[in-house]
């Protein structure tokens, strides 16, 4: 699912130190208001990539190079009662995101379906966790309403993960892409999807809708991702990707890595050659910045001259078509320069799924037999056999 992620620091420096000040305040994670599904805690903001590491206080002050405006323009409150009344729901909102002024002032959203509940546990993730109700079939044409009213060029669909339905939510984004296709159709879908846990079949649903762009974010290096992204598997994710590549080679992939998590400069560079051996076209680089006291701590501000670095290092020396990397940068971040110029990589040497009904580490019993308290428990896709590894290595 989504890169998403954080807290909006502002210009003014004293709505600065109170946002820090309401963030630091010991209480749940889970912004109110939820209307798709129960709550649940997300565990302990504890993680074993930490141990021996000083992290970073959420109540210090961020680097100025993360300071942006507080969003309240013509454009966002418009956009922002648009969502409301045709009940909508953005990852910008719902994942904190920091762009979110500059990018509805532009009249660009990133549209997040199935529900505002995520089965999954991630924490990183500002979106908010627990057990998912009902299913909104009437959503696509609601999101393709909104687009076509917005006068879009581009639109970025993304979602909760939904591991309790047979398809993952497959068929409502295949759905929602054409929808959009039918009442604007110059508009380029770009889709951030989940892992679907490794099932194929959903994956070809998305594809055959024919998106200009199918996302699907890595979010963090290998030694971490049990830890961090404990639903989902590291190669599955590479993998699933690759096998994209396959089946519909001139779809352009992508993929996001956050940073400042705990991870070590030669883990990027293996993360930046993992996925090309899938060969994934464009990569985004950002900041993570901590959603609440409940989840993981920032390790460390990676500064704006290391993220171009990583930018030359992702496109010159991995060949990446496209490297978007800085402190706020966030997956959908320019998405519409991306689809508009750029062209797919054909297959890689990674073409078939990975890893996909084995176990996630949140899925795996724990060292005294007891099942952790997540909610994304049950192995696979409800209603296929299971034939994957049960040991969670």
């Amino acid at each position: 699912m989504p890169f998403e992620d954080t807290n909006v620091a502002v210009t003014s420096s004293e709505a600065s130190t109170s946002a820090e000040e309401e963030s630091a305040r010991p209480r749940g994670y889970a912004p109110t208001g939820k209307d798709s599904g129960v709550v649940k805690p997300k565990g302990t903001s504890r993680i074993r990539g930490h141990e021996g590491l000083e992290t970073i206080d959420i109540r210090s002050r961020k680097p100025s190079w993360l300071k942006v405006r507080s969003p309240g323009g013509p454009n966002y409150l418009r956009l922002k009662k648009q969502m409301r009344s045709r009940s909508l729901h953005t990852v910008c909102e719902e994942a904190g995101c920091p762009n979110i002024g500059e990018c509805w002032e532009a009249g660009t959203a990133t549209f997040m379906i199935l529900g505002d509940v995520c089965t999954r546990a991630c924490k990183y993730c500002g979106v908010a966790h627990g057990m998912p109700s009902g299913l909104d079939l009437d959503e696509p044409r609601r999101v393709a309403e909104t687009c076509a009213s917005m006068e879009l060029e581009h639109v970025v669909i993304t979602s909760v993960n939904r591991d309790e339905l047979p398809d993952g939510g497959a068929s409502i984004y295949a759905q929602t892409v054409r929808c959009i296709a039918d009442v604007l159709p110059d508009c380029s879908v770009e889709l951030l999807i989940p892992d679907f846990k490794g099932d194929e079949d959903a994956l070809r649903v998305v594809l055959e809708s024919e998106p200009a762009i199918l996302g699907h974010n890595l979010e963090t290096v290998e030694r971490l991702h049990p830890d961090v992204r404990p639903g989902g598997r590291y190669w599955r994710s590479i993998s699933y990707l690759g096998a994209s590549k396959r089946i519909a080679p001139n779809i352009l992939t992508k993929t996001g890595i956050i940073l400042g998590m705990g991870e070590e400069l030669p883990e990027i560079r293996q993360a930046m050659a993992d996925l090309r051996e899938a060969a994934i076209d464009i990569l985004t680089l950002g900041q993570y910045l901590r959603p609440s006291p409940m989840h993981i701590p920032v390790a460390r501000w990676v500064t704006p001259d290391e993220f171009a670095d990583w930018k030359r290092i992702g496109e010159e020396e991995y060949g990446f078509r496209h490297v978007e990397s800085g402190p706020l940068v966030r997956s959908s971040y320019h998405a519409k320069e991306q689809a508009q110029e750029l062209e797919a990589e054909g297959p890689g040497r990674i073409t078939e799924v990975m890893e996909a009904d084995v176990m996630a580490p949140a899925e795996v019993f724990s060292a005294n037999g007891v099942k952790l308290e997540l909610v994304q428990l049950e192995v696979g896709r409800p209603g296929r056999e299971f034939n994957g590894s049960d040991d969670g290595k």
